[in-house]
This record gives structure tokens, sequence and C-alpha cells, in this order.
């Protein structure tokens, strides 16, 4: 068939009339059109070009996404820390990435490996356990197990919403310039995390309550009562610890994945939070969770300077 139509025009000669009467009449239109499609393309194989290296650092090597590291610890989120201590524990070999620390969840962090995606720390450690046969807490009886769960979750669900308040919302977000490096023109956007997460903090409901009961209920998360599985008798927090060095983990000689939890929150009151209430806890009334801290850090971060970030605000 003819690409002739009757008044003897083709559907070329069509399109570039179509395409000329609109870039006069809609011109500014086209060009936002054609700089977004340009900066698509462009994002699209910058994420085709990462791909390819995170495939590449080997078979069964979990490359871990995650924000840049921290000026006085390895990272200034209690849940990156908790995953990348797991997988020091874990023995798994592993890989930092930086350049993409967002996942497809809009979490932080996530990991690839073996070219699958994994979001969110607890869902990682839940995957990676089986896969690499790691399960920390497999010496500890059904009741132990029961107590570590309570506790993680009181840690990872509870005391970081009070850690929230005390940094984003009573201190609109200043510790975070002590903890990362902040380009200076980049520093007034503290003020729109620090919205972000006291928004968060109403919504999720502790945010509604004074500072000095949030404060309250972040010392009762330190010293906590749970009832054991079986029984009516009750574990303070702190007290899963002795300074004899009797217990030098949470549930006793060997580090499970609650421990993965408590230091990576610990380790934001101990290097993130200078001055807070929290810390002075520690200091004063737990002692022996701020001495849990640094033969933890020295076990398991030998290398723990050479993971901060160097650069000075």
């Amino acid at each position: 068939m003819s690409l002739v139509t009757q008044g003897g025009w083709t559907p070329v000669q069509i399109a570039g009339k179509a395409l000329e009467w609109l870039w006069g009449r809609k011109k500014p239109i086209i060009v936002v059109v054609a700089l977004v499609g340009v900066v698509k393309i462009r994002q699209h194989l910058k994420r085709k070009e990462r791909r390819r290296k995170w495939n590449e650092a080997g078979k069964d090597v979990v490359v871990l996404h995650m924000f840049q590291r921290g000026l006085t610890c390895p990272s200034p989120s209690p849940s990156i820390l908790k995953l990348e201590t797991y997988l020091r524990i874990a023995e798994i070999p592993y890989q930092i990435d930086h350049e993409e620390p967002m996942g497809k969840k809009g979490k932080c962090p996530w990991i690839t490996v073996n070219g699958e995606d994994v979001a969110d720390s607890q869902l990682i450690m839940e995957y990676l356990g089986p896969k690499f046969r790691k399960d920390l807490s497999s010496h500890l009886t059904a009741e132990e197990k029961a107590v570590a769960h309570s506790m993680q979750i009181m840690v990872d669900e509870y005391f970081l919403w009070c850690l929230m308040v005390w940094s984003y919302v009573q201190e609109r977000g200043r510790p975070l310039l002590k903890c990362v490096y902040i380009p200076v023109p980049f520093r007034f956007m503290i003020h729109m995390f620090a919205k972000r997460f006291e928004k968060a903090t109403l919504v999720q409901g502790i945010g509604r309550h004074s500072f000095r009961e949030v404060e309250e209920m972040g010392r009762k998360c330190l010293l906590s009562p749970l009832c054991s599985v079986g029984c009516l008798q009750t574990f303070p927090f702190s007290l899963f610890l002795t300074t004899s060095g009797q217990n030098p983990f949470m549930m006793g000689d060997k580090a499970t994945e609650l421990d993965c939890s408590v230091f990576g929150m610990l380790a934001q009151v101990m290097w993130c939070s200078p001055n807070s209430a929290y810390l002075r806890m520690l200091e004063s009334d737990y002692r022996n969770l701020y001495d849990y801290c640094i033969p933890y850090m020295k076990k398991f971060y030998p290398d723990w300077d050479k993971c901060l970030d160097k650069r000075r605000q």
C-alpha cells in the first residue's frame, strides 16, 4: 500500500508538520518533556551500570546498600548498623554500596545478593539466616527465644521512637550535624528531615507526649520487666548483662540476633546522641549497658576507625 495519502502527504510529513506546530505553540512544554526524558534515560543507564557492578560482586556476596558512613559511628542509622553487625557476626561476605541507598520500597538498608533484592533489616536477617544456615539463636531454648524476641521488638519498635523524639523533635535534628558529614549548602535540609520525623512521631502517637514523658518511656525500655514464657519471673533489660563479664552478650556467652538490634541502638546513644538524657542514663544508672558496647565494638568492629567518614564539618 502506498504511503502517500490522497492529499499527497506522507505520514512522515504529517508528523513533521505536527511537531512544527507543537514547537511553535508548546515550545516550553516540549523542552521540559525532552529534558525529563534525557534525565530518565541517564538514570536508567546509571542504574543498569550499578546493577552490573552488584552482580559482579560474586556468588553469595551480599551487597549492602546504605547511606554514607558516620563521623563518630559506622552508621547513624540503628537499622543499618544492626544489619551490618549481623553480617559480621554470621561471617557472611558483603560489600558496601553508597550509590543507591534507597531501595524499591523506599527503605534503607536493603541488599542485593545473587541478583535478588531484599529490603528491611529484620526481613533481610530472616532471609539470610536460612540461606546461609546462620541461626544465631539456635542454642537458645524456646523460652529464651520468646524473651529475646520480645526484647528485640522493644528495642526496634519502641525505644527507637523515643530516640527519634529526642533527635528530631526535641533537638530539631542538630545531633545529625555532629555525626554525619553534610556539606554546608545542604544543611538547610536538616530542618526538613526534622519536620518529616516529627510528623511520623505524631502519626505513631509518641510525639503527642511531653519530652519528659517520652524520656521516662525510654528509661523503662532500658530497664523493662518482661514476662518469660511459662512463668511470671521478670527479666530487667539491663540486668541481662553483668559488669563482671559473666554474660558478655544479651542472652549469654554467644551473640544472637538480639545483640545486633541492641548494639545497633545503643551505639546511636553512645556515639550519635551527645548530651542526651539516654547517654546520661547509660553512663550512670545502667553502666553495664554502657560497658557492654565497648568490648562488643572491639570484637566485631576491629576496623571501627576505618569504617568512619574521615571528612569533617
